[in-house]
């Protein structure tokens, strides 16, 4: 059952101002790369910076580094370090999009890294926290997201109308503790919190 997220006070005016020129730079680049789909502003921070942001309220505690898988244009990963100060490692493949988030870090002073490999290839630390947005179905996600994931870790994903299907779909061969959360951006989206994430063992 889908639940209302946390009650949270929003972007403070520092961090608006850091991430408006976040968008004004996104959209110089998005110019000689796709990053986004062509999108003005106001959209821009509707569906791709506010959709980020939301995240914050269901975060766990702490302030341990996390893992954004297929951040892209540094959605969610980029934004959540800006408004957190935690430490992100930022995961994308392509080389011209990690280019450009590594720019992005230096314009923004956030505290991250940027790794141009595929989630398969990583090797770090496990992490308390790991996001992805937009990057895969679930179970294929979970499939990414396990081997980097710590005992006691969360996944936060924010997912569309399918949510509820790809939850479906990936429990035929995982077992978790799910909690979904109605997204604030988007009226048929919602926010997957999971933990206690392991391979179902077979013919159960």
């Amino acid at each position: 059952m889908k639940q209302g997220l946390p009650a949270w006070e929003g972007i403070s005016g520092d961090a608006e101002a850091q991430l408006e020129t976040f968008v004004t730079f996104l959209q110089s680049w998005n110019g000689r790369i796709n990053l986004v789909g062509r999108a003005d502003t106001a959209t821009l921070w509707q569906r791709h910076v506010l959709d980020s942001a939301q995240l914050v309220p269901v975060l766990p505690p702490g302030s341990d580094p996390f893992i954004d898988l297929g951040t892209g244009a540094g959605f969610p990963g980029l934004v959540l370090a800006a408004l957190t100060r935690r430490h992100a490692h930022l995961v994308e493949s392509d080389q011209r999009k990690a280019a450009f988030l590594r720019e992005a870090i230096g314009l923004l002073g956030v505290d991250a890294t940027v790794h141009a490999t595929r989630a398969e290839s990583l090797r770090l630390p496990a992490a308390r926290l790991i996001t992805a947005r937009a990057l895969a179905p679930l179970p294929r996600l979970l499939s990414l997201a396990a081997p980097l994931l710590a005992p006691d870790g969360v996944c936060l994903f924010p997912k569309g109308a399918n949510a509820v299907a790809e939850l479906t779909a990936a429990r035929q061969d995982w077992q978790m503790q799910v909690e979904h959360f109605e997204s604030r951006t988007d009226p048929t989206g919602a926010i997957l919190r999971l933990c206690e994430i392991r391979r179902a063992p077979p013919n159960r």
